[in-house]
């Protein structure tokens, strides 16, 4: 989406990916056109910064012992007070707990030296890192070229 452009109803949510009525939505949300006529016009930048504010104003940051629980919408503590660590790059990895009211795995992204930090009273697992891939593959035995010589 462009700041400097002006954009109808239709555009705004072919644009953005969304239905007409959503857009609508917005407009009865605060999302302010350009003026009263019709066809109903957004500026590009008033639109971005609805956007923005709107989508700032739902982030919750994860407190110290509780992670974010999709199924719930909410921050949750583990179950059980028991938190796995999956190392995905040296020094940093995934925090894996599931849900205390619902047993959904919850994930949150650390660096492997802030978790007592983040996760305080909770027993914390160390799990293996993921497999890589070294070495050289064996050549296809199902090949269509032929030797030469």
């Amino acid at each position: 989406m462009k700041l400097h452009r002006s954009y109808s109803v239709e555009e705004l949510a072919r644009c953005l990916d969304v239905h007409k009525n959503t857009v609508r939505h917005w407009q009865a949300k605060g999302l302010e056109p350009i003026d009263k006529g019709r066809p109903v016009l957004f500026q590009g930048a008033s639109v971005r910064s609805f956007l923005a504010s709107r989508n700032s104003s739902r982030k919750q940051p994860c407190t110290p012992g509780t992670l974010y629980c999709f199924r719930c919408r909410s921050l949750r503590a583990p179950a059980l007070g028991m938190v796995d660590f999956v190392p995905m790059r040296p020094g940093s990895g995934n925090l894996r707990a599931l849900c205390e009211c619902c047993e959904t795995i919850m994930h949150r992204r650390v660096r492997e030296a802030d978790i007592a930090a983040i996760m305080p009273g909770c027993t914390v697992q160390f799990a293996q890192g993921q497999p890589r891939l070294s070495g050289q593959t064996a050549p296809s035995l199902n090949c269509d070229f032929k030797r030469q010589g």
